[in-house]
């Protein structure tokens, strides 16, 4: 009789410690750079990168069983080739032998699913250009014309009017009861006269918003336009759209723009915003009201604000300062914006 008991499945420990060896990967690497994001272990060998997802699920993002990370891994794979094609290699299987050897893509069974992409240089991401001051406007536009392509092209979503409306109703409302919480720090005077101002804004707004859905503005976008995702650099690409939730991919174009104007102003390069705003407009011949970018670009803020202020739930105390700081920037930004839309 074989008294041998199969080995415990390998923790998400074990699988961080397998990836963060140089030798276990297919391909040469000196050294492996790791990254722990609040859904995701990164490692970056060399030319290339490999991601994980962590088995939470919370509110909108289920990653709880193997099956369910093996269909986001694919998705995110298949959705980010839209604007990043040859950066998004695949999906690539961590596997467990008979001998309880951890490999990727080899024998035995699937323990964990990894996103498979190529390196891009840091040096030509739009952030690190905009913090090292080299920046500047024809640096922008190979990488606005791809986006502007995307969204000319892009499937247009059907909506019901009024439930698109209701949808910054209700988000505005639930973001800043969440920052209400006396645990974000935030004053409850400020946050109640955002939460005021908002309301009245999307009352003015309704008609803008309404006409949006009905000339068939909606689309299924990126959903994370921020400068940290823009790569300048031959050929540009456009990396890590949201991937786990569709519903939050059908937007307005400029809403996805007025977001990224949004993090280069709170980055340092304010003028950015109106550069990109402009050329989409010209190449979509679409008419951007100013009201309407002021009005996503406070509802933005404060949606931005709360992800700043959730840090606080479980970053070290010496880091709680400077994300408090960085939720109060947020929200002066859209008491800003909120006066013009």
């Amino acid at each position: 009789m074989n008294d041998l008991q199969p080995s415990p499945p390998p923790t998400m420990h074990d699988k961080v410690a397998f990836l963060r060896e140089p030798t276990h990967y297919p391909h040469p690497a000196r050294a492996v750079d790791v990254i722990e994001t609040h859904m995701s272990w990164v490692f970056l060998a060399d030319g290339f990168v490999y991601k994980f997802k962590k088995p939470i699920a919370r509110a909108a993002v289920d990653f709880s069983t193997l099956g369910a990370r093996h269909r986001h891994c694919e998705a995110e794979v298949t959705l980010n080739r839209r604007l990043a094609p040859a950066v998004y290699l695949g999906v690539a299987a961590l596997t467990r032998d008979a001998a309880g050897r951890l490999a990727i893509d080899g024998d035995g069974e699937v323990v964990e699913w990894l996103v498979k992409m190529r390196r891009l240089d840091p040096r030509y991401l739009l952030d690190a250009m905009i913090r090292g001051n080299r920046l500047t406007r024809p640096d922008l536009a190979p990488v606005t014309a791809l986006l502007c392509a995307f969204y000319r092209d892009a499937p247009r979503i059907a909506l019901d009017p009024r439930t698109y409306v209701q949808r910054f109703e209700r988000d505005a409302a639930d973001n800043l009861a969440e920052l209400a919480q006396p645990r974000y720090r935030q004053p409850p005077g400020k946050l109640r006269a955002l939460a005021d101002a908002l309301r009245a804004a999307c009352a003015r707004t309704s008609p803008q918003l309404l006409e949006r859905v009905h000339e068939g503005r909606i689309v299924d976008g990126h959903g994370d336009l921020r400068p940290e995702h823009l790569y300048l650099g031959t050929p540009p690409v456009v990396i890590d759209c949201l991937e786990f939730d569709a519903a939050l991919r059908v937007l307005d174009p400029v809403d996805e723009f007025a977001y990224l104007a949004l993090e280069c102003e709170i980055a340092g390069a304010a003028w950015v915003g109106p550069v990109v705003l402009d050329a989409y407009a010209a190449a979509c011949a679409d008419t951007v009201s100013q009201t309407l970018v002021a009005f996503y670009t406070a509802n933005r803020a404060v949606l931005r604000a709360k992800l700043c202020a959730w840090h606080l739930l479980d970053c070290p105390v010496e880091q709680h300062a400077r994300w408090s700081t960085r939720a109060a920037r947020y929200l002066d930004l859209a008491s800003v914006y909120v006066a013009r839309a």
